[in-house]
């Protein structure tokens, strides 16, 4: 099938992070690495949707702008996720929030949203159960990006109150997933969104 050498490409790749991040001399590199392997994730996702239309141009720029502008405003005042800063591993930054985590929120949105599509269940259904998801990544995230240099919290450690964020923004941003009318199905989505699980839930149990 026209996918599966994409879905190894994928396992390739989070696999090689793994390793890299954990091997001394190879670790500055992966970290060095990250941003390009998270658009190279994206790319790779937005390749294998279906039927492109005016509403999925919408809901990608509007889902870029609001995940990056979210974060900007969080930075500058701590009044969304709390107190943060973002460091040098997720590359350039722009207001002193890299862009590249407007694609973060992109893929995560898309992957949880796709995989969710085909429940059979009313919208609040969908957004909910997607949101809890998506905060309970970033649970299992957030010490992981710490240790890798990604952000850092005054105080060293996330406040509840990132986790409300997370939930809330998680929750408009599936919302206009849902509600935008174009194809939702995508033959990788689940698959990219099991190995973001598995190399978040790997690197915990290394460190």
């Amino acid at each position: 099938m026209k996918h599966k050498p994409y879905l190894y490409l994928l396992t390739s790749m989070y696999v090689a992070g793994i390793i890299g991040l954990n091997v001394n001399a190879a670790a500055e590199l992966f970290r060095f690495l990250t941003p390009f392997n998270l658009l190279a994730s994206c790319a790779i996702l937005l390749y294998f949707h279906q039927e492109w239309n005016r509403n999925f141009l919408i809901f990608i720029v509007l889902t870029f702008l609001t995940g990056y502008f979210i974060e900007v405003i969080g930075v500058k005042t701590g009044l969304i996720f709390g107190e943060y800063q973002y460091e040098t591993t997720l590359g350039f930054k722009f207001l002193s929030v890299p862009p590249v985590i407007g694609v973060n929120w992109l893929l995560l949105v898309y992957c949880v949203g796709s995989s969710f599509c085909r429940v059979t269940k009313p919208l609040y259904f969908k957004v909910l159960y997607g949101a809890l998801l998506m905060t309970m990544f970033d649970f299992l995230a957030e010490p992981i990006a710490i240790q890798l240099d990604m952000w850092s919290w005054t105080g060293g450690l996330p406040p509840l109150q990132n986790y409300i964020g997370w939930f809330f923004v998680s929750a408009f941003l599936l919302t206009l997933f849902h509600l935008l009318p174009f194809r939702k199905d995508n033959k990788i989505s689940l698959w990219l969104l099991i190995l973001q699980i598995c190399f978040f839930g790997i690197q915990r149990l290394v460190f």
